[in-house]
């Protein structure tokens, strides 16, 4: 399969960003991948049942109050939402403990399986790339081999059983009630008479009745030939609606650091007390970016691969748009040479890590209050 081929060259070369595959009815799947490993998987026919069966399956019972998600959605981070709303759901609840990190994978991979197979089903494909090395919540990360074995799996059980042209997007509704009257259908007809009303899909009854939809639709496609029961199109269900937090207007913040931990950190603090957020993970792109974007104020990591917060501090003060921005120093060395070659290279100040939220909001209140004066 063409496309599974494709994830695997996307993951020899440890590709950062998002594979979009669609066919020729606009139908899109979206793959999100960091350094060629599975962040999150949506698109589809139905993202919104396929979320709402996986939470059923893997998850307490409370996370099915669709307000609970609504209150969740609009305390997600900013960045969360690159990747839709479910991945931020994701993120909230792992950062809240609601749900554990093997939990979040376990919904990841059945989401990609589920989101291969139905690509399998789809004759013409179309693949674009994009690169973005900004998704890289490695807490669940999913290898892209153990995605595609566990979906060959299902997909040869698929093809043995003759069921590779049904889809499991269908619903089941029952067209010819009299037929089910013989005593031979009567306990079928009375175990599943509530659910093929042609509201819930082949997978949505599977999880519903514990089997796996393969078998589910094994059972019901001799009465889809019959013509007594059919497969009929349903509608996804509606996306949740929820009111963001308030654009945020002020100042822009920079922050150069290799921790992804302490981007979570700072964007956190800086947005809630109405800062706007930019953080940068690759000190070789980040002179680039900051000249791109002119933030108001710059937190620069000492220590990082590839280019050190000294020679990147010493680059920006040659540059005449850089001359007096707020270079804060951050380090976990608080040494007295460390800050004398601070200052050398042109720091306006000096931060210890770990980071204390009082200092890091006094440290920009202190430059651009001067700046403002």
């Amino acid at each position: 399969m063409k496309h599974v081929q494709f994830l695997k060259t996307l993951k020899r070369v440890h590709f950062s960003g998002q594979l979009t595959l669609s066919d020729p009815l606009s139908q899109k799947w979206v793959f999100y991948l960091f350094q060629g490993h599975i962040v999150y998987v949506t698109g589809g026919r139905h993202p919104v049942r396929r979320w709402y069966r996986n939470l059923k399956l893997y998850y307490p019972n409370a996370l099915l109050n669709r307000s609970l998600w609504q209150k969740d959605l609009a305390m997600a981070s900013v960045s969360s939402f690159e990747l839709g709303w479910e991945f931020a759901l994701l993120a909230t609840w792992i950062e809240q403990q609601k749900i554990s990190q093997d939990q979040a994978k376990k919904l990841i991979l059945a989401t990609a399986i589920e989101v291969l197979f139905d690509i399998a089903q789809t004759t013409e494909i179309t693949e674009h790339i994009k690169l973005n090395t900004s998704f890289s919540n490695t807490s669940t990360l999913i290898d892209v081999d153990q995605a595609i074995g566990s979906f060959h799996k299902v997909w040869r059980v698929c093809q043995r059983a003759s069921l590779t042209k049904v889809s499991l997007n269908q619903a089941p509704l029952i067209r010819e009630p009299e037929k089910f009257h013989n005593r031979k259908f009567a306990q079928f007809y009375n175990a599943y008479i509530t659910l093929l009303n042609g509201k819930r899909t082949l997978r949505d009854v599977s999880v519903k009745t514990h089997q796996h939809a393969l078998e589910i639709t094994s059972k019901f496609l001799p009465l889809v030939h019959l013509g007594w029961v059919q497969l009929v199109d349903v509608p996804d269900l509606p996306v949740p609606t929820y009111e963001r937090k308030p654009i945020v207007t002020g100042e822009l913040i920079a922050c150069v650091d290799d921790s992804i931990m302490i981007h979570q950190v700072m964007e956190k603090l800086l947005t809630s007390a109405g800062y706007q957020y930019l953080g940068i993970d690759d000190a070789m792109r980040a002179l680039g970016i900051l000249m791109a974007r002119k933030p108001e104020l710059l937190f620069l990591d000492l220590v990082m691969p590839n280019a050190s917060g000294y020679d990147i501090c010493k680059q920006m003060r040659k540059l005449s748009s850089f001359q007096d921005i707020p270079i804060v120093i951050l380090t976990g060395n608080d040494g007295i040479a460390s800050r004398i070659r601070s200052n050398f290279v042109g720091a306006s100040d000096f931060l210890s890590k770990p980071l204390n939220a009082e200092k890091v909001l006094g440290v920009i209140h202190k430059h651009l209050k001067q700046g403002a004066a």
